[in-house]
């Protein structure tokens, strides 16, 4: 996964890939969970912190693309 500054430098596309792809990971390691095949837990924080700050950056170009404010290259 990419920094914070790595990601502010991708396109909504690739960011909205990136969240999908992460979403569906963690889909599949709650399922893991909840069969008790698990075994690398800390793969679950680590995820749900990579959907948090797709969904920061993207949430931020979205409220600078509404207040007329000066949005960030891709």
């Amino acid at each position: 996964m990419a920094n914070i500054v790595e990601l502010r430098e991708m396109s909504d596309a690739k960011l909205e890939e990136m969240l999908e792809n992460s979403r569906e990971e963690m889909f599949n390691l709650r399922f893991q969970v909840a069969s008790s095949r698990l075994e690398d837990y800390t793969r679950l924080k680590a995820v749900r912190r990579e959907i948090a700050q797709l969904e920061t950056v993207l949430n931020m170009r979205q409220l600078a693309g509404e207040t007329g404010g000066a949005r960030p290259a891709p």
